[in-house]
């Protein structure tokens, strides 16, 4: 049957990201919702932002479009062109290689969820606006080239 039972995928808050950058992603929940249903070229993720979480750090990818559906509560998208609430029912797009940082905060005090969609080389690389960090397949890196210790979670 093509219906997810969602309850029934593991709720994580794992993060590969190095310490200090970990920090901000403390209260992101997400279901990976792909594997669950068997697809191999796409990625889906259902994500649970608790009150003062980020989804990421401000971020893009050189080979992966993403696209983003807002649920539940009220999230205020961040870019490199200013700020953004979302609520639900909005939809926010993300072609590959533009080098537009965009992430989410919950400044709200109560949960907002979404549905996020990737589409492409998802092993790609790409990198963050704010801090000194970019990553690929292999890894996460200073902007120098220098590797971080933590590695990258699919």
């Amino acid at each position: 049957m093509p219906k997810l039972d969602l309850p029934a995928i593991e709720q994580t808050d794992r993060t590969g990201y190095p310490d200090p950058f970990d920090k901000a992603v403390a209260g992101r929940w997400y279901r990976r919702l792909a594997p669950a249903g068997g697809l191999t070229r796409m990625g889906a993720s259902h994500v649970v932002l608790k009150p003062g979480a980020w989804s990421s750090q401000r971020h893009w990818h050189d080979d992966e479009d993403e696209l983003l559906v807002m649920l539940t509560g009220e999230a205020v998208l961040v870019e490199d062109g200013g700020e953004t609430v979302l609520r639900p029912g909005d939809c926010a797009a993300f072609p590959a290689g533009v080098k537009n940082g965009h992430h989410l905060q919950n400044r709200s005090d109560a949960d907002s969820s979404f549905v996020v969609v990737g589409a492409g080389n998802f092993d790609g690389a790409g990198g963050y606006s704010d801090i000194d960090m970019t990553f690929s397949g292999e890894g996460y890196f200073h902007k120098d080239g220098t590797p971080y210790p933590a590695g990258r979670l699919r």
